[in-house]
C-alpha cells in the first residue's frame, strides 16, 4: 500500500475540510508541516505572525465569523505559553479552534531536549493548556491521529464550542504511514446536530411567560453562537417581551429593536435594570449570568432572585442553575429551543400579544439616554472625547462592517452607547477581557469577511500590549483599520484607581520625569509599512476614518491614531470590588447585609463610584 508523509496526510485532511488558513508562528519542531503547507499553497494559506498570541488571537476572531474551527500551530515551550493567552479567550468566549503543538521528538522526553518543559513530568508540555482546552492529546502513535483528528474538530464544534489541541512530537511529522489509515476521513460527515430541548421543557416555559406579568428575555453570547438571533426575534415580537442582553449578546438583535432594552451589569442601563429587577419571570438565554452582566449578583440592582422566578436555556449543561436558582432548566441548541417554546406559546395565545405602552416606554427611555450623551458626543475639545470618536465612527462606517473592541472605553463604552443593528457584527473580549484582543483578532475577521469593512476600536494600552499585528497585516496583504483611543493610560483602572484612592501610580504612561508619554502610534505603524493619520483636532477625525475606508477598500491596511481625553465609563450597576476597596456598611464580602422596608439597600458608593 502507498505510504505519505504524516505532515501531508494532516495538510490533506485540513483541506478537505475546507480550512482556508493555518494561523501560526515557525519552530524547528513545526518546519516538517510547514514544508506540507508549501506544497499546498493553491489551496490553503499559512499566516504568518510575529507572536503566537496575535496567530492565536486572529485565528479566534477568523473562527467568531465563520462559525468553523480554525486552526493554530505553533512550536514548543515558549510557543506553546506565548500561543496561551489567546486560546483561553478563545475558550471563555466558546470560540472553536484547533491548535497544533509541535513537541520535543517522543524518543528524547525527559532529557531536556531543547526547549522542552518537563517541570513535573517527563513529556507534559501538552498540559499548559489543559486548562483552557475542551480536550488535549499527545500523539505518541502516528496512526491514531486519523482518529484523533476527526475527534478534535469536533469536539471543538459541537456542545459548547471552543479550543481543543494536537501535541504532535516533531519526529511525528516526518513518519511515513499508509493513506489507507486515514480513510476514515473520507467517510466522516465531519458536522454534528445540535440537540432541541426537551418538548415537557419548552412546553413548561412558554407557560411560565404567557402567564407572567412582567417577563423579560434576557439574552447571552449563545445567541450569536448558534446564530438564533432571527428566533430571538420572532419570540419577543409574538408576545412583545422585552429583551435585555450581556456584554457578547451585543448584536443579538438590533439595539435598536423596539424590544431591545439594553446591556444589563457594570455598564448597563438604569432603565434596562429597572425591568429586569423587577421582573417576575426571567428566561436566560445562552448566558452564564456572569458577575459583569450582573452587578456582581447584588439583589436588587440587576436581577433580584427574591422576586424573580429565573429559567435558563443553555447547550453547556454546567452554565444550568450556575448563579440564580433555576425553575426550569434545559440544555439544547438555542436556535432550536426558541422555535419550540415559540411553537408552544401559539398553542396557548395563537394571536399573541401586543404591548404598546412597554414599547413607548422603551422608545422614550433610550432616546432620553441618547439625547444626555448628545452635548458631550457632539463636543469638539481635543483631545477627543471618547463619545465624539464613537460618533464619528458611527458616522463613517457601513451599516454591515465589523467591529473588533479591545479592553476600556472601546468595549465597555461601546457596548453601552454604540448601536449595533445587524447580528454578528461586533466582537468583544467578554469572559478573559484580554487586552490587545481586538488589534489581532481583527486580522482573523477581515480574513473570513473580505468584502466587508474590518475595524478595531483600540485603546493605547491594549494596542501597545502586541503591535507586531501590523506586520501581518502587511506580509499577508488583511487590509483592516485600527483606531487607536488614546490616552497616554491604562484608562479604566486609572479610573477605578483614581476614585478608589486618589492616585493614578502604574496607570498612566510618564517619563523619569513625571511627563505624559505615548508612543506615535501612526508613526510606528508607518515604520511597519502602514499608512496612518495622527488626527490633531476633533475635526480632523471623521475625514480620517473615511480614508481609512477607502485604503480599506483599495486593499491597503490603515492606522487612526486619536487622542482622547480619560473620560470614565458610566457604571449604572455595582462592582463589588468597589466595596472592597471602600468598605460599604451595607456589605460583606460581596453580600448586602441589612434591608429596608423589606427591600435590598444597594451600596450607595458603588451606584456612584465610577469603575
Amino acid at each position: 500500500m502507498a505510504k505519505k508523509l504524516v505532515s501531508d496526510l494532516m495538510v490533506d485532511y485540513l483541506v478537505r475540510r475546507g480550512e482556508k488558513y493555518v494561523f501560526g508562528l515557525c519552530g524547528h519542531t513545526v518546519i516538517g508541516m510547514l514544508d506540507a503547507l508549501s506544497r499546498r499553497e493553491k489551496d490553503i494559506t499559512y499566516i504568518s505572525n510575529r507572536h503566537e498570541s496575535v496567530a492565536s488571537t486572529a485565528a479566534d476572531g477568523y473562527a467568531r465569523l465563520t462559525h468553523k474551527a480554525s486552526v493554530v500551530m505553533c512550536h514548543l515551550g515558549p510557543g506553546l505559553t506565548n500561543v496561551l493567552t489567546g486560546v483561553a479567550n478563545a475558550s471563555f468566549d466558546s470560540i472553536p479552534m484547533v491548535v497544533i503543538a509541535g513537541d520535543v521528538p517522543s524518543y528524547y522526553y525527559g532529557r531536556d531536549p531543547h526547549q522542552e518543559v518537563n517541570m513535573h513530568e517527563d513529556g507534559s508540555q501538552y498540559k499548559i493548556l489543559e486548562p483552557v482546552v475542551k480536550r488535549a492529546w499527545r500523539i505518541d502513535d502516528p496512526e491514531a491521529l486519523p482518529y484523533i483528528m476527526d475527534k478534535a474538530f469536533r469536539l471543538a464544534e459541537s456542545g459548547r464550542p471552543g479550543p481543543v489541541l494536537i501535541d504532535m512530537p516533531m519526529d511525528m511529522f516526518s513518519r511515513e504511514v499508509e493513506e489507507e489509515l486515514w480513510s476514515r476521513t473520507y467517510k466522516d460527515s465531519q458536522f454534528t446536530y445540535r440537540p432541541a430541548i426537551d418538548p415537557t421543557a419548552a412546553k413548561t416555559i412558554a407557560e411560565k411567560l404567557v402567564n407572567a406579568k412582567a417577563p423579560v428575555l434576557h439574552a447571552g453570547g449563545g445567541i450569536l453562537l448558534s446564530q438564533a438571533s432571527e428566533e430571538l426575534a420572532a419570540l419577543a415580537e409574538f408576545m412583545d417581551f422585552p429583551v435585555s442582553r450581556t456584554l457578547a449578546g451585543q448584536g443579538c438583535i438590533s439595539d435598536q429593536h423596539p424590544l431591545m432594552i439594553g446591556q444589563t451589569g457594570f455598564w448597563g442601563l438604569e432603565f434596562t435594570h429597572k425591568l429586569t429587577n423587577n421582573a417576575d419571570v426571567i428566561l436566560g438565554l445562552g448566558t452564564r449570568f456572569a458577575e459583569a452582566d450582573s452587578s456582581s449578583w447584588y439583589q436588587g440592582v440587576t436581577f433580584n432572585p427574591d422576586t424573580t422566578e429565573f429559567m435558563q436555556v443553555d447547550i453547556d449543561p454546567y452554565q444550568i442553575g450556575k448563579n440564580y436558582p433555576v425553575s426550569v432548566g434545559a440544555v439544547g441548541d438555542l436556535k432550536i429551543a426558541l422555535t419550540q417554546i415559540l411553537d408552544e406559546i401559539k398553542k396557548i395565545c395563537p394571536e399573541g400579544r401586543k404591548n404598546p405602552a412597554l414599547r413607548d416606554e422603551i422608545a422614550k427611555a433610550k432616546a432620553d439616554f441618547k439625547k444626555s450623551n448628545e452635548a458631550i458626543s457632539n463636543d469638539s475639545r481635543f483631545p477627543m472625547t471618547p463619545q465624539r470618536i464613537l460618533r464619528d465612527v458611527k458616522e463613517a462606517l457601513p451599516e454591515d462592517a465589523v467591529i473588533f473592541t479591545d479592553v476600556g472605553w472601546n468595549k465597555n463604552g461601546v457596548a453601552q452607547e454604540y448601536d449595533i443593528t445587524i447580528p454578528g457584527t461586533i466582537h468583544h473580549s467578554s469572559g478573559l477581557a484580554t487586552m490587545g484582543f481586538g488589534s489581532s483578532a481583527v486580522l482573523g475577521g477581515k480574513l473570513a469577511a473580505p468584502d466587508k469593512i474590518c475595524v478595531t476600536l483600540t485603546g493605547d494600552g491594549g494596542f501597545g500590549v502586541n503591535p507586531t499585528c501590523l506586520a501581518t497585516a502587511v506580509e499577508q496583504g488583511i487590509a483592516c483599520t485600527w483606531v487607536v483611543m488614546n490616552n497616554s493610560a491604562f484608562g479604566t483602572i486609572a479610573g477605578l484607581e483614581n476614585g478608589s484612592y486618589g492616585t493614578f501610580f502604574g496607570t498612566k504612561f510618564k517619563t523619569p520625569s513625571g511627563e505624559s508619554y505615548s508612543p506615535s502610534w501612526a508613526g510606528v505603524a508607518k515604520a511597519y509599512g502602514v499608512d496612518s493619520v495622527c488626527v490633531q483636532s476633533a475635526e480632523e477625525f471623521l475625514p480620517a476614518m473615511k480614508k481609512a475606508i477607502e485604503a480599506n477598500k483599495a486593499g491597503k491596511p490603515f492606522l487612526v491614531e486619536a487622542p482622547m481625553e480619560n473620560i470614565v465609563v458610566p457604571t449604572p450597576g455595582c462592582w463589588n470590588i468597589n466595596d472592597i476597596y471602600k468598605p460599604n456598611e451595607f456589605v460583606k464580602e460581596g453580600k448586602l447585609v441589612e434591608k429596608k422596608d423589606g427591600q435590598w439597600v444597594a451600596p450607595s458608593h458603588s451606584k456612584s463610584h465610577k469603575g
